[in-house]
């Protein structure tokens, strides 16, 4: 397990409510900052609060906002094993992969292939697709224990899919998709590969090169930096993207009639640019390399496990997703069920344990509309706690005593 005294480096958690500090199980959602982090943002704005960019200005501020920027790209373009021209800033991973889908080359009766346990960001563009360019949208059906079927995936492959996009780990139950496999067989049959990567660069090493992965998306905000987000394509691939948005900075020259557009990463980074959040990016992945992505996977697990058997013995709690413990990390979401009904509406869950506990965690569909609708779940969807490297036993501890005391309250 991780030293709880990191802890001290999160400022957030030491504010207290009725003399209690917050239990922050929402970190799937948006991880805390450390001051590491903000500190790096704040230099930004007292110090040199000036535009970057490409442009011919070179006053002081400006120099330095351009070393800070590049900087953070390198550093980011190395936490993953990708070189800095392979980094695209975005808004977060729903832009990236929106870039993605406007821009790669799919053409009418072309095939896009995803799981279906993805996240609105990873299906809500491609059914666009299928309305306003014809393209095919197939949903590969999990397992009856909710893992992903490698041998449905083959049967589903064809020369008329041209783009497998699926996630890499669920934000529904911290389930980890084969996705070594997945890419090996999808290149097999010609077809490029993104990954919805928003809840595995946050928690365990990741390294594009070893994966062989043409597009990867994921969010800064979601590791312990600010709101920003990263497209990740091979150099190659990101050359034949179209440019997405287009304006200021992603052009070379320009003329009446014409552009000439830039190189990537930057046709792909049109106007004013987010530098302070791409500067606390470079202090996010320096402060997890310092703590070890290995050491926090391994404290999660364990904590997931931890989390998972206490809960277990709850006889209410019914587990949402994938069931055994050890298929999933950081990610532990449930129902109250009693009989086979729900005994308690997962946002009724939610409320009772942030206004008795200080308990933070996420109650709903998760963005998960498709999966619950499904499983004839509905909008109820349920309780998510999401967990990180500042998470410890004893919060795990108040979570169960917490759920208990709502089932004792049901009777």
């Amino acid at each position: 397990m991780l030293p709880e005294k990191l802890r001290e480096d999160f400022p957030a958690l030491s504010r207290l409510r009725n003399g209690k500090p917050p239990v922050y199980l929402d970190s799937a959602c948006m991880s805390l900052k450390p001051k590491q982090v903000i500190q790096a943002i704040n230099e930004y704005y007292e110090n040199y609060p000036a535009c970057g960019g490409r442009g011919r200005s070179q006053h002081w501020f400006a120099r330095e906002v351009k070393e800070a920027t590049e900087k953070a790209r390198e550093r980011v373009a190395g936490f993953i094993n990708a070189s800095p021209e392979e980094i695209v800033w975005t808004k977060n991973t729903t832009e990236a992969i929106n870039l993605v889908a406007r821009s790669f080359k799919l053409e009418w009766d072309d095939v896009v292939l995803t799981s279906d346990r993805e996240h609105n960001s990873n299906l809500v563009p491609w059914l666009e697709l299928e309305k306003s360019r014809g393209i095919r949208h197939e949903v590969v059906p999990s397992r009856e224990d909710a893992t992903f079927d490698l041998e449905k995936f083959k049967d589903m492959l064809s020369p008329k899919v041209k783009l497998v996009s699926v996630v890499h780990v669920s934000n529904l139950d911290g389930y980890a998709l084969p996705v070594e496999e997945i890419i090996e067989i999808a290149h097999d049959y010609g077809a490029k590969v993104l990954l919805d990567a928003a809840q595995s660069v946050p928690h365990r090493s990741v390294d594009v090169r070893r994966l062989d992965v043409d597009f990867l998306a994921f969010s800064v905000h979601k590791m312990l930096g600010p709101s920003l987000g990263v497209l990740y394509g091979k150099e190659e691939e990101l050359r034949e993207l179209s440019p997405f948005i287009v304006g200021g900075d992603t052009v070379s020259d320009s003329y009446y009639n014409r552009a000439v557009f830039l190189p990537p990463p930057h046709r792909f980074e049109a106007g004013l640019q987010n530098y302070a959040a791409q500067i606390g990016s470079a202090a996010a992945v320096e402060y997890l390399s310092r703590v070890g992505m290995r050491r926090i996977e391994e404290h999660e697990r364990a904590l997931t496990e931890y989390l998972s058997k206490k809960l277990a013995a709850i006889e209410e709690v019914r587990f949402v997703g994938v069931t055994e413990a050890k298929l999933r990390s950081g990610i532990v979401s449930f129902r109250l069920e009693r009989r086979g009904r729900s005994l308690v509406a997962p946002s009724d869950v939610a409320e009772l344990l942030d206004r008795h506990y200080n308990i933070m965690l996420r109650a709903g569909d998760h963005c998960l509309h498709a999966w619950f609708n499904a499983r004839g779940i509905g909008a109820s969807g349920s309780v998510r706690a999401s967990l990180y490297l500042y998470n410890t036993r004893k919060e795990c501890d108040l979570l169960v005593e917490g759920v208990e005391r709502i089932v004792e309250m049901e009777g």
